[in-house]
């Protein structure tokens, strides 16, 4: 709503081609550095490391004609949808703990209240339904960080949401694999099974396959942990995942796993029948954003955090005193609750057997007490 307005005021003043005057506004060199990019290939390799330490993309800036857009900075998504969401598939955000409550009507989560109302989207994170699906459009979603398509089923015309990859447009065909190999693939391969073949013909960005049925090295989202269940990992703006290794010995229990790796260096197992889909969670900017002013962070049901260190003594550990002195104390919550990590609750002698190979904590040094 801002640009039209300015563009016409100046219009009137000076007469000259109106390109110019949008050139004026908004800019899009804004230079932001970037240690690893997460572009959406589909590829089967881990995602290339970059050389040159002063690699760049562009971020929208706006000319500075009010103090709250001086500092805002926005991600280019230029091909969003920018009607409506598809009201079928949404519900109204009404009792749903937006004021960071429980069923008792205590606060649970503190800085949470206010905000913009909005609409949820029923986003379909098994993808259990076989065929080709049209990529509608591609949505904004103010309940997630990534972006969402809405996708069309050519053979009854159904709709639904999935979380978009990065790279996927209006007009793309997606399918489901987690129902089984459809008969005339299977036939095209003469009526048996070459991993590598089928690899070829299934692994594309924004199908959703076994894991069991995707090449190692490939960068998957939306993963899951077990059979029949949607997706729980690597959901967010930019997130994915590296297929490491697929278990071909048979356990007690008859299952077999494949190992991925996600983002935190964690390396885990997962049941090889779970869902993943291939390529980069979209909007991958989305970590670089810059609200701009204090009143953005309240449309989006932020309320400010006031610091210990600046209430009373009677509100906070850390408060009272002369000057900014926090009386000596180790770094409480308003509970007494150590800041630092707080108590350790993690069970030495039982780890957690779906983790092969844990995070790296204390930034890799152990913490001697």
């Amino acid at each position: 709503m801002l640009q039209p307005r300015l563009l016409f005021r100046r219009s009137q003043r000076v007469h000259f081609p109106l390109t110019n005057l949008s050139q004026s506004y908004a800019t899009a060199v804004e230079s932001v550095q970037v240690d690893q990019p997460a572009s959406g290939a589909a590829g089967f390799a881990p995602p290339p490391k970059l050389d040159d330490k002063n690699a760049t993309f562009a971020m929208r800036t706006y000319k500075p004609r009010t103090p709250g857009v001086r500092h805002l900075k926005r991600p280019i998504n230029d091909h969003l949808w920018k009607g409506r969401p598809f009201l079928a598939l949404t519900f109204a955000k009404k009792g749903h703990g937006k004021g960071g409550r429980n069923n008792s009507g205590r606060v649970t989560v503190r800085h949470r209240g206010g905000g913009h109302k909005r609409r949820i989207r029923m986003v379909d994170f098994k993808r259990m339904t076989p065929g080709k699906h049209r990529v509608e459009r591609i949505e904004h979603d103010p309940g997630r960080s990534a972006h969402i398509a809405l996708l069309n089923e050519e053979a009854t015309g159904r709709k639904s949401y999935i979380v978009a990859a990065e790279g996927m447009r209006a007009g793309d065909v997606v399918q489901s694999y987690r129902a089984g190999i459809p008969k005339d693939l299977l036939e095209s391969m003469g009526g048996v099974v070459d991993p590598g073949v089928l690899a070829a013909k299934t692994a594309f960005r924004g199908n959703c396959l076994p894991l069991h049925m995707i090449p190692i090295g490939t960068m998957v989202y939306c993963v899951g942990s077990t059979k029949g269940m949607g997706a729980v990992f690597c959901r967010s703006a930019g997130t994915y995942a590296i297929v490491m290794q697929k278990d071909d010995d048979t356990k007690g229990s008859g299952q077999k796993f494949v190992h991925v790796r996600l983002q935190s260096g964690e390396i885990r197992k997962v049941n090889r029948e779970a869902c993943a889909t291939v390529g980069v969670a979209s909007n991958p900017h989305y970590m670089h954003r810059q609200l701009g002013k204090a009143g953005r962070s309240r449309w989006l049901n932020i309320r400010p955090t006031v610091r210990g260190l600046a209430m009373n003594a009677a509100d906070h550990p850390h408060g009272g005193g002369r000057g900014k002195s926090k009386g000596n104390v180790n770094p409480v919550s308003p509970w007494g609750m150590p800041a630092k990590g707080g108590y350790k609750t993690r069970k030495v002698r039982k780890p957690n057997k779906w983790v092969v190979t844990p995070r790296e904590r204390n930034h890799g040094k152990r913490r001697v007490n």
